[in-house]
C-alpha cells in the first residue's frame, strides 16, 4: 500500500492522510463526455495494475443506443485500462474516502485506442510536439443552475435563490445575482480546493442562473481532464442544494446559450516563446496562419463543437454567440476573437464551442484547425471591424449539415484520425435519426389543426 500511495499526487496524499481509502472510481470519458468505468475497494485497486472495459462504450449514443454497424461486427473486445496516477483526485462529495482516477486506454496489442476522446486530444498535441511546438489553452465554462426537472415535457425554470425569488436574467457580472445561489458557489470552491483544481474566477453571465467559470491557461490534456472533473463536481454541488447544473448549449428558450470558449496560443518547445509574437512584440505570420486555418477548417469540426440538435439553437444573432467565422481584435461579435493582451500572451479565442461538447474533443477539434493553418501557411480573411452579426453566416445550421462537412474535409480527418471520425459520425447520425422520430410541442400546437 505504501508503494501505491507514493504514486499519488500531493493533493490525493494529503486528502488521505491518516485515513483509509475506501473506494476508487476508475473512469474514462466516452464520446459524450460521460464518465464510464468501474468502482472498486481501495485495497483491491492498490493491488491491481489494470482492468478491462469493452470498446462498445465508444459506440453508444446519448440515448443509450448503439452504432453497431461500424463496430467491427460488434464483438465488444476488451480494452486495457491503466491508471494515470497524475489524475488521481479526491471525490469530496462522497460519504466515504474516495479517489477518482482517469485511465489510459490501449487495445490488447498495447496501442492507444484511436477513438477514445482523450487519445484523440493526445494525438493532436503530439502533432504539435513533432513540429517543436507546445499548444497552450485556457478554457471558459458556462453553465446554468436550474430548478429540478424530472418531467422532460416541462420547460426548464431558473432556480429559486436565497431571496425566495427565481434567478433573474440580464444580470451579467452582478455580484448580488451570484449571491442568490452563493451556497452552491461556496461548495464549488470548497470541492475545487479539496481536489487541487484552480479556479481563475466565477461570475454571473447574462442568462437567468447562468454562471461562467474561468480556468487558468496550461497544457491541453491537463485542462481537458480538469473540465471533465469540473462537470462532475459542479453537478454534485448543485444537487446538494436542490438544483440541477446543466451544460446544455441552450436549456431555456429566450435565454443566452452556454459556451466553452477556448483561448489558444502556441509556444516554441525549446525556448518557451510565444510563436504568435516576434522579438519586437509584433504579430507573426504564424499567428495569422493559425487564424486562417481556423477559418477554413472550423466548419468541418462544428459537429464536435456543437454535437447535438440542441447545440444549433445557440447560434442565433445578438445572443452572445457567434454565427460566422469572422475574426477581429477585441470584437465579441466575431467567432474568432483576438483579446487585448501583451505580446507574451498573444492568443486567439475560439467562441464557437458549446458547453455541451466533450472537452477533450472540443479542444482537439479547435487545435486541429489551427494546426492545419500553421502547416498550410495561409492567412485569414480581412479583419472584421464592425458588428459581425450583420455578416453572412458561416456556421452549419444543423447537425446533419455539420456531419457532412466533417465527412468531406480530408485534412481534419487525418489530424483527428480516420477511425475516430468514422465512429463519431456514425454515433451522431444515429442520434440525429432518433431525434427525427420525436414530434415536438411546436408541431402539435401549430400543425395539428392548421395544415
Amino acid at each position: 500500500m505504501d508503494a501505491f500511495h507514493d504514486k499519488l499526487p500531493d493533493v490525493a496524499r494529503a486528502y488521505l492522510e491518516g485515513r483509509t481509502l475506501d473506494e476508487v472510481e476508475c473512469i474514462v470519458s466516452d464520446l459524450a463526455g460521460v464518465a464510464r468505468g468501474k468502482a472498486m475497494p481501495g485495497a483491491k485497486f492498490a493491488r491491481q495494475a489494470q482492468f478491462y472495459l469493452p470498446n462498445s462504450i465508444f459506440f453508444q449514443t446519448i440515448t443509450g443506443d448503439w452504432a453497431d454497424d461500424v463496430a467491427g461486427g460488434f464483438t465488444e473486445p476488451d480494452m486495457i485500462l491503466t491508471p494515470d496516477f497524475d489524475t488521481a483526485l479526491p471525490a469530496p462529495w462522497t460519504a466515504d474516502w474516495t479517489l477518482q482516477v482517469i485511465h489510459d486506454i490501449h487495445d490488447q496489442n498495447g496501442d492507444p485506442v484511436s477513438f477514445a476522446p482523450r487519445n484523440v486530444l493526445k494525438r493532436v498535441v503530439d502533432l504539435y510536439k513533432a513540429r517543436g511546438w507546445q499548444p497552450i489553452v485556457a478554457p471558459e465554462m458556462e453553465f446554468y443552475l436550474v430548478a429540478p426537472n424530472t418531467d422532460p415535457a416541462r420547460e426548464i425554470e431558473p432556480p429559486m435563490g436565497r431571496s425566495g425569488r427565481r434567478a433573474a436574467a440580464r444580470q451579467a457580472y452582478s455580484m448580488s445575482a451570484v449571491d442568490e445561489y452563493g451556497q452552491v458557489i461556496d461548495d464549488i470552491y470548497d470541492f475545487a480546493e479539496s481536489m487541487g483544481l484552480e479556479i481563475d474566477g466565477i461570475l454571473q453571465e447574462g442568462g437567468a442562473g447562468q454562471i461562467e467559470l474561468n480556468l487558468r491557461h496550461g497544457d491541453p490534456v491537463k485542462l481537458a481532464d480538469e473540465m471533465f472533473y469540473f462537470k462532475r463536481m459542479i453537478r454534485e454541488a448543485a444537487l446538494r442544494h436542490d438544483m440541477y447544473a446543466t451544460f446544455m448549449a441552450k436549456p431555456i428558450a429566450g435565454e443566452p446559450g452556454s459556451a466553452m470558449h477556448i483561448h489558444h496560443s502556441v509556444v516554441d518547445a525549446a525556448t518557451g516563446q510565444n510563436i504568435f509574437s516576434d522579438a519586437q512584440g509584433a504579430e507573426t505570420p504564424a499567428f495569422l496562419h493559425f487564424i486562417g486555418g481556423m477559418q477554413r477548417n472550423m466548419p468541418a469540426v462544428i459537429a464536435l463543437l456543437a454535437p447535438y440538435v440542441n447545440s444549433y439553437r445557440r447560434y442565433v444573432p445578438d445572443f452572445a454567440a457567434p454565427i460566422n467565422l469572422e475574426w477581429g481584435r477585441d470584437n465579441r461579435t466575431t467567432g474568432l476573437r483576438v483579446p487585448v493582451s501583451d505580446a507574451a500572451a498573444r492568443r486567439v479565442e475560439n467562441r464557437l464551442p458549446g458547453m455541451d461538447c466533450n472537452p477533450y474533443l472540443g479542444i482537439a477539434a479547435s487545435l486541429a484547425t489551427g494546426y492545419l493553418g500553421l502547416i498550410e501557411g495561409e492567412g485569414p480573411s480581412e479583419e472584421f471591424t464592425g458588428d459581425a452579426y450583420s455578416a453572412d453566416s458561416g456556421v452549419p445550421r444543423g447537425l446533419g449539415d455539420a456531419l457532412g462537412l466533417l465527412e468531406a474535409n480530408r485534412g481534419v480527418r487525418q489530424v483527428l484520425g480516420e477511425d475516430f471520425c468514422t465512429i463519431y459520425s456514425a454515433v451522431k447520425q444515429l442520434e440525429y435519426n432518433e431525434f427525427l422520430h420525436v414530434i415536438s410541442p411546436w408541431e402539435r400546437e401549430h400543425l395539428l389543426m392548421n395544415v
